[in-house]
């Protein structure tokens, strides 16, 4: 078995709610999936000797909650050095998921 399905496996006997662990699987996701687009727009792992004076590197990062289905995640967006970089997993200033907002004109 995964590792997630082990955890899922622990919340269902221990009788926790599925929506929190729904939410923290999902915000870890998350946040490596938003390291893993900035390494793959650098071109360069963490710590990489190929990053070393390549003009652009990382540069900390900044929090954000994000309301989701299962509830609000804290999400840590990374940024790079020239400022180039821009989430392809998030709009722009998006707040919510798509699924969140309603359709007033059904």
């Amino acid at each position: 078995m995964t590792q997630f399905t082990t955890e899922l496996l622990n919340f269902l006997a221990q009788k926790q709610d599925i929506d929190e662990f729904f939410r923290t699987s999902l915000e870890t996701a998350m946040n490596d999936l938003l390291q893993a687009e900035l390494s793959a727009f650098l071109g360069y792992e963490p710590y990489d000797k190929v990053g070393y004076n390549s003009g652009n590197s990382r540069n900390g990062s900044y929090s954000r909650q994000f309301e989701t289905k299962y509830g609000t995640v804290q999400l840590s967006i990374p940024r790079d050095r020239n400022g180039n970089f821009s989430p392809a997993l998030l709009p722009a200033y998006g707040r919510r998921d798509d699924h969140l907002e309603v359709d007033g004109y059904q």
